[in-house]
């Protein structure tokens, strides 16, 4: 697989090199409240306006409902998702390279946006989910794109996942061409680290993995996967409560899934004692932080009225002494409600654990809730590597370090 390292000057100057990023940053009223996915970039796009390269960047920034019946609904949602505030924040982490802007997501403006584009500039286009087919691969609107480009340039780790036009079917139709398809920096990085925790060696061990989130459905591939990988497996956040349902524990009012609580039993069963579940719990009966709320900590049952929120102290403890024990660590998911300050201390527990055997084991927060967690409690420094991209390394671990925008570029 190539790489951006591995790309010459004389192989990019004066090139039209499309890049797909993830600027899917959040935004409100047109302000960017963290800009860190658009640093993560920058490594990528520096190298190339260097070598000389005529750079455009496309991503997707939030949702868009192509479901929704209202021609207006759907237009709001554009509104809200216009990258115009992402490329003047570009152009300020960039000072002294000149950023162009294009609001069309295709045709004629694009097309002369593009040709115009001099070397060692960048174009940012509007967001890909402006279009219909994004989302779809479909084949007309990814052959706009590749008709844009002479270089592919793959670096929105994020996106890997999802097989869309500007992921998969850009570089499908270049690659057939003949032409340069490439990882980034920050998908170097990406694959590089998840890779260890998708295939571990002996010195690896023990490997644990921490699983957290609210349902057990949504990781049922990921337990699976690595449960034939790791040594021992924590488990936290709401998913717990569906295993301990299925062994025959009252859980008051905590979220669980009568639907899998079947699946729960039998891969607890199998696991064989891998899997390691919380023995106590912070509990609430309202998740409203008014006066007369109750928390307190239950051994056990909880009671009816009452719902799990964080893992207890006494877990805190059993699992910082796994976490210690470990030579690879994959996590992903946090271990309560982190949101609100009274249900933080478990997730910071697993937190503090990675800091006392940081230089001593290889650790990798796995995105979502668990990174922005580390990084609003200030572990990130403390980890070997905190992915980009949630949905990704979930996939990645479940799938044996298969992704469909990584495999496009073998």
């Amino acid at each position: 697989m190539l790489t951006v390292k591995d790309l010459s000057k004389s192989q990019l100057e004066g090139k039209r090199v499309y890049v797909r990023v993830d600027f899917n940053v959040p935004q409100k009223e047109g302000v960017i409240r963290d800009t860190n996915r658009i640093k993560a970039a920058l490594p990528t796009i520096n190298d190339l306006t260097a070598k000389g390269a005529r750079v455009i960047l496309m991503s997707h920034l939030g949702k868009i409902n192509w479901k929704e019946p209202d021609a207006a609904k759907i237009e709001e949602m554009k509104k809200e998702n216009d990258m115009t505030p992402v490329a003047k924040a570009l152009q300020e982490l960039v000072p002294d390279t000149k950023v162009h802007f294009c609001p069309l997501t295709h045709g004629p403006e694009l097309k002369k946006a593009v040709d115009e584009l001099k070397n060692g500039e960048i174009l940012l286009v509007q967001n890909t989910r402006y279009e219909k087919g994004e989302e779809k691969n479909d084949p007309k609107l990814a052959a706009e794109w590749a008709a844009l480009a002479d270089v592919f340039v793959m670096d929105a780790f994020g996106s890997a996942h999802r097989a869309h036009a500007s992921t998969v079917g850009v570089p499908t139709i270049l690659k057939a061409e003949g032409k340069i398809v490439a990882e980034g920096y920050l998908m170097i990085k990406e694959v590089d680290n998840l890779t260890k925790c998708v295939r571990p060696t002996a010195s690896d061990r023990p490997y644990v993995a921490i699983l957290g989130g609210f349902k057990v459905s949504d990781k049922i591939k990921v337990i699976e996967t690595l449960l034939k990988k790791c040594d021992k497996l924590l488990i936290g956040g709401a998913m717990a409560y569906t295993f301990k349902k299925a062994l025959g524990m009252k859980t008051g009012n905590s979220p669980v899934e009568d639907d899998q609580l079947d699946y729960a039993k039998r891969c607890y069963e199998e696991a064989k004692g891998r899997i390691i579940l919380p023995i106590d719990s912070v509990v609430t009966d309202s998740f409203d932080p008014k006066p007369d709320r109750q928390i307190k900590t239950i051994k056990g049952d909880i009671p009816d009225g009452f719902q799990g929120v964080d893992i207890g102290p006494e877990t805190r403890e059993l699992y910082k002494a796994e976490i210690r024990k470990a030579k690879l660590i994959f996590w992903n998911g946090p271990m309560g409600v982190f949101e609100q300050p009274e249900f933080q201390e478990g997730t910071k527990a697993i937190c503090e654990a990675i800091r006392e055997i940081k230089g001593k084991a290889f650790t990798v927060c796995g995105g979502g809730d668990s990174a922005s967690a580390v990084k609003q409690f200030g572990y990130k420094t403390d980890f070997s590597h905190v992915s980009t991209g949630g949905g990704a390394s979930l996939e990645m671990i479940e799938n044996d370090g298969h992704l469909p925008g990584v495999d496009v570029l073998a």
